[in-house]
């Protein structure tokens, strides 16, 4: 394993320990299990994760009501819905903040028949956001769950609502017709503000939540789940006894070896995933005798800036963008779902391509700023000056993009038949492109488990006490997950398991 540095270290916990308590304790854990030592030095942390102060480990009980693996936006929507029950939930995350691969989602969440719909005028059905679905994932998703996740869709929209996380800024992303991406007013990214808001509650709720927590054994009695064996402080272990087990310890899209085992031809990609994506919970989980399905079906995002990787939003588009190549042409329809344009993308002589956009793109999807921070994007005041900066034909680039704002005014795609993201013309100085190239992105495959978020054995039995959410689980999306749809995910069966394990205690 490789050593995380000590600078890090120091820094991560003079940052945690300085600020406000989150929980019913004062103290922060300041030790790194050695999961996280191995793999938190690419951690992306964001302001919010940072600055929480977890629950120290000395406050660690032995016993709780349900104990929920994993600290990201399923497990943390788990613990929220089991509290509303009367349950005395923990959250244990291996890695040094909590928030998983939720903190690095940008676009926003899916729903439909939503408040907010209804009122900027949007007619929207959940037959409508099924058959969509479905046709994305190509009719092999788990029927059953994506009927239940859309179903309950606007009713999750509604109880972030409520906990004062309101998403009510909308666009659209690939594979969907009329705008139903959830996000927040103001245009920005909608996971460090999900994270933020949900660590908020977990605090207001006085849930304990204890960081570097690495949980490596789910417990049986007597075929029941029993609880956990978590290694804290690099070396000591803990036994907690609960009567459920809630796992949403994400996928595996950070697990080079797992990669290498289910898609061998994807070793090489770079992949957007933390690092602690590397599925525990899926071992942990088999381990039981749950089982799993799709593990193959490994998901490209067409839009990944490459050094070092880093999504590029889906919003991007959505709100405008287009995608051109070395010759300065677009090549395909940008707004199609995320593995034809990557298949498209990679067609490509470079194997790469440039997000183009202007002001007003900029200006809408206020995520760009933490691209320009972070030094992905070029610029000119005019196409030709960005043009020459891309080393494109300046001539082509302005036929293409004049091509395009013509398209735009008639609502009509004369080249790629795009129908969506076409509200506004890139007239607006400056001009901005992004180099990006495919990337490993998310894992649809993961545990089986029904709409009640039962872990299943092959036999169809659930298995007693156990249960699990996100992107550990398999079957939802079929073949290709739909831009906005894993958001949507993690609230609707984060909040489902919750629920589900109070009746199963009571």
């Amino acid at each position: 394993m490789k050593t995380r540095g000590l600078a890090l270290v120091a820094s991560l916990t003079m940052i945690v320990a300085s600020l406000a308590g989150c929980g019913s304790t004062s103290s922060t854990s300041s030790k790194s299990s050695s999961s996280s030592k191995s793999s938190s030095k690419k951690t992306e942390v964001t302001s919010g994760a940072s600055k929480t102060q977890y629950s120290s480990m000395k406050d660690l009980k032995s016993k709780y009501d349900v104990v929920i693996v994993g600290g990201g936006g399923a497990g943390m929507s788990a613990a929220l819905a089991a509290k509303e029950k009367g349950l005395k939930p923990v959250i244990l995350e291996k890695m040094p903040v909590a928030g998983g691969n939720t903190l690095k989602a940008s676009s926003g969440m899916n729903a439909s028949e939503t408040k907010v719909q209804k009122k900027a005028g949007i007619k929207d059905t959940n037959d409508k956001f099924y058959q969509e679905t479905l046709a994305g994932g190509h009719g092999t998703n788990d029927k059953k769950m994506l009927r239940f996740f859309v179903d309950h869709s606007a009713s999750a929209v509604d109880w972030l609502d409520g906990m004062g996380i309101k998403l009510t800024n909308l666009t659209i992303t690939g594979g969907m017709s009329v705008k139903r991406t959830h996000r927040p007013a103001d245009g920005s990214a909608v996971g460090g503000y999900l994270v933020n808001g949900l660590l908020k509650n977990v605090k207001k709720q006085a849930i304990p939540i204890y960081v570097n927590a690495d949980v490596k054994k789910i417990n049986e009695t007597d075929g029941k789940v029993a609880g956990v064996k978590v290694t804290f402080d690099q070396d000591k272990t803990k036994t907690i006894s609960s009567k459920a087990v809630i796992v949403t310890t994400g996928g595996f899209g950070a697990s080079k070896a797992m990669i290498k085992k289910y898609r061998p031809d994807l070793s090489k990609y770079v992949t957007t995933n933390q690092a602690g994506s590397t599925g525990d919970g899926i071992k942990m989980i088999t381990d039981l005798g749950g089982y799993t399905v799709d593990m193959s079906k490994i998901q490209i995002h067409p839009t990944v800036y490459q050094k070092p990787p880093y999504l590029v939003g889906e919003a991007v588009r959505g709100e405008g963008g287009i995608l051109v190549n070395t010759k300065g042409e677009r090549f395909t329809n940008e707004m199609g779902t995320r593995d034809v344009v990557s298949a498209a993308i990679n067609k490509q002589p470079d194997k790469y391509a440039y997000v183009l956009f202007d002001g007003g793109v900029k200006q809408r999807v206020t995520a760009i700023n933490q691209y320009e921070k972070k030094g992905m994007v070029e610029s000119g005041a005019t196409l030709g000056d960005l043009a020459k900066k891309l080393n494109v034909p300046s001539s082509t680039l302005e036929k293409t993009v004049q091509a395009w704002n013509t398209d735009v005014k008639v609502k009509k795609d004369a080249q790629y038949a795009r129908t969506t993201g076409m509200d506004h013309q890139l007239n607006t100085p400056k001009y901005y492109a992004i180099k990006i190239a495919p990337g490993i992105h998310y894992t649809m495959g993961g545990v089986k488990i029904n709409p009640q978020t039962e872990v299943l054995k092959k036999s169809g039995q659930a298995i007693p006490g156990l249960y699990a959410a996100g992107e550990v689980t398999g079957g939802l999306h079929g073949d290709n997950r739909i831009g906005g749809n894993s958001v949507a995910e993690i609230v609707i069966f984060g909040r489902q398991a919750g629920t589900q394990v109070a009746k199963y205690v009571k």
